[in-house]
């Protein structure tokens, strides 16, 4: 009886394993060969899933996303709006060894788009499904006086997650800042949304 091999479960598997390389070793580390000896693969048993080394990567992204929505959905969102903000912008941040690699990969998908352009129009819809997302929240708490917002919530959304995003940037550089960058943060979000 021949084996019965779960197509998706191995590509997981290698997307996995493609992931933690990129946060180790940085996008320019990624070749079949790398990825196999980290999956603990053949390079043959890669390829027998993966055709291009584009197509691998772009599993690498979405696995990335999914663990990024994954966190999104599990943060509290009880209590202040500010509140419920806040956690969910420090669920993005790499304030602990999990988040920092998710960064790192966020940040080398980032950096590999600016060259491909497949993967800039990929980035690009998860940023406005994510911006779309806090405009629809911003503007549910404008409507029910939860939340005090000035001007068009689709642009303060955008503000907030270039914050997030520039934040996120410098912590992985100066992870020793977090404190004046978290504070810089709970003060620009106090001037976007000030209290109702």
């Amino acid at each position: 009886m021949p084996k019965v091999v779960d197509r998706d479960a191995q590509r997981r598997t290698i997307g996995a394993a493609l992931l933690a390389l990129v946060a180790e070793a940085g996008l320019d580390q990624v070749s079949v060969r790398t990825v196999a000896a980290r999956a603990g693969r053949s390079p043959g048993a890669v390829q027998k899933y993966f055709r291009t080394k584009e197509e691998m990567l772009r599993l690498a992204l979405d696995l990335a996303g999914e663990r990024t929505e994954q966190r999104m959905r599990a943060v509290d969102r009880s209590g202040p709006p500010h509140q419920v903000l806040r956690r969910l912008i420090d669920a993005t941040l790499p304030l602990d060894a999990e988040r920092r690699a998710e960064a790192l990969v966020w940040t080398a998908f980032a950096t590999f788009a600016a060259h491909h352009p497949p993967f800039a129009e990929a980035l690009r819809e998860i940023d406005q499904a994510i911006t779309a997302d806090l405009a629809r929240w911003l503007d549910a708490g404008r409507a029910d006086g939860t939340l005090l917002v000035h001007g068009d919530p689709q642009r303060v959304a955008d503000a907030i997650v270039a914050l997030s995003d520039g934040i996120a940037a410098r912590l992985l550089y100066h992870p020793e800042a977090a404190d004046s960058l978290l504070a810089a943060l709970d003060t620009t979000l106090a001037a976007l949304l000030p209290a109702p």
